[in-house]
C-alpha cells in the first residue's frame, strides 16, 4: 500500500483539443480589447511629436508665445496621460466576499428547484446584507456566474466576466470597466482630454489659417499643423457632449446602466433613487477631501463599497422601508393577491 505516492496530474490538452482552441481564442480576443487603447496611445504619441517639435519649436518664432505653449501643453499632456493610466489600470472593484453565498447555500440553491424555494434560500443568505433593490419581478438580484447576491449598483459585465461595483459601463478606449473604483479617474479623463483637444486646437489656429493662406512657407510642418487642428476640433466636439453626459450624471447620482433601466426598490421604481442632492453626489464620486478632486488620485478615506451604509441615505426609498415579518408578509400577500413569492421581504436589520 503506497500512501505517498501522489496521483499523477491530468495531462495538458492536445493541440487540436476543443480546450485548446478555446485557450487561444480568450488569448487572441484579450490582445484586440487593446487595440483601442493602442490607437489612442498612438495618436497621443502624434500629437506630441506635431505639436512640440513641428508647431512649436520649428515653427513658432516668438520665444515668449513658444514658452508658455510649451509649459501650458506639458502640464495638460500630463494630466491627460496620468488620468488616462490610472482609468486603464485601476482593477475594477467587485463585491466582497460576505456577498458570496456559502458552500452550503449554493448546494442548497442547487437542488432547489426554481421559484420560490430558491428565492428563500436567497433571501436567508440576503437577511443580514444592505440590499435594497430587487429585479423587475421583485426578487432578489443574484448572479449566477460568481454565485452572489449582488450588492445594490452591482452589475455583472460580460467582458470582463465579473461583477462590477457600481458599474456605469464598458469602455473599450481604456479597456476596463467604469464603475466604483475608477469613476472618478474616467470623469478627468474626459475632462483632461477636453481641455488638451481645445488647448492644442486654439494655439494652432492661427497657424492653420495660415496654412490655407499661405502665410507659411511649404514645409513638412504644413500637414501636421493641419492635421492636427482637424483631429483637436473633432475630437473636442465629441468629448464635450461625452464629458457633458458624465457630469450630468455625477450630479444625479446615476450611472449609464441606471439611465436605461431605472433601479427598482422594494416599493416601486425611481429613477433619482440613489440621488443625496448635488453636494453629496459630487462627493460621492470625489471623494471628501476637495484638494485632491482635480487629480487623479484617491480622494478619499473610504474606499469600501458602500462609501456610507445605504440605511444613513437621506433617500425616502432607503430609509422608510418598514420591517416585515414572515408571518405578516404571508398575511399580506393573501389580502393583496400577490402571486410572485419574491415579493415576500426578509426582516430588515
Amino acid at each position: 500500500m503506497r500512501c505517498g505516492k501522489m496521483a499523477a496530474p491530468p495531462p495538458p490538452p492536445a493541440a487540436g483539443a476543443p480546450g485548446a482552441w478555446g485557450g487561444v481564442r480568450r488569448r487572441c480576443q484579450r490582445l484586440l480589447y487593446w487595440v483601442p487603447v493602442l490607437f489612442i496611445s498612438s495618436i497621443l504619441c502624434w500629437s506630441y511629436y506635431a505639436y512640440v517639435t513641428q508647431l512649436c519649436l520649428l515653427t513658432m518664432t516668438n520665444i515668449g508665445e513658444k514658452v508658455v505653449c510649451l509649459v501650458a501643453y506639458h502640464i495638460f499632456f500630463m494630466l491627460f496621460v496620468w488620468s488616462y493610466w490610472k482609468t486603464i489600470f485601476t482593477l475594477p472593484m467587485n463585491p466582497s466576499k460576505e456577498f458570496h453565498l456559502s458552500y452550503s447555500d449554493k448546494e442548497s440553491l442547487e437542488r432547489e428547484p426554481r421559484g420560490e424555494s430558491q428565492q428563500e434560500v436567497l433571501r436567508r443568505a440576503a437577511k443580514d446584507l444592505p440590499i435594497y433593490t430587487r429585479t423587475m419581478s421583485g426578487a432578489i438580484r443574484y448572479c449566477d456566474r460568481c454565485h452572489l447576491v449582488k450588492p445594490d449598483r452591482c452589475h455583472h459585465c460580460s467582458v470582463c466576466d465579473k461583477c462590477i461595483l457600481k458599474m456605469d459601463h464598458h469602455c473599450p478606449w481604456v479597456n476596463n470597466c467604469v464603475g466604483f473604483s475608477n469613476y472618478k479617474f474616467f470623469l478627468l479623463f474626459l475632462a483632461y482630454s477636453l481641455v488638451y483637444c481645445l488647448f492644442i486646437a486654439a494655439t494652432d489656429l492661427q497657424y492653420f489659417i495660415k496654412f490655407w493662406t499661405n502665410g507659411l512657407p511649404d514645409t513638412q510642418a504644413k500637414f501636421h499643423i493641419m492635421f492636427l487642428f482637424f483631429a483637436a476640433a473633432m475630437f473636442s466636439v465629441s468629448l464635450s457632449s461625452l464629458f457633458g453626459y458624465h457630469c450630468w450624471l455625477v450630479s444625479k447620482n446615476k450611472s449609464t446602466l441606471e439611465v436605461f433601466r431605472a433601479p427598482i426598490f422594494r416599493h416601486r421604481t425611481d429613477k433619482n433613487g440613489f440621488s443625496l442632492g448635488f453636494s453629496k453626489n459630487l462627493r460621492q464620486v470625489f471623494g471628501d477631501e476637495k484638494k485632491y478632486w482635480l487629480l487623479p488620485v484617491f480622494s478619499s478615506e473610504n474606499h469600501l463599497f458602500p462609501a456610507k451604509p445605504l440605511r444613513d441615505s437621506q433617500s425616502h426609498l432607503l430609509t422608510d422601508t418598514p420591517s416585515w415579518s414572515e408571518t405578516s408578509a404571508r398575511a399580506e400577500k393573501g389580502k393583496v393577491g400577490m402571486n410572485n413569492p419574491a415579493l415576500i421581504m426578509e426582516n430588515e436589520t
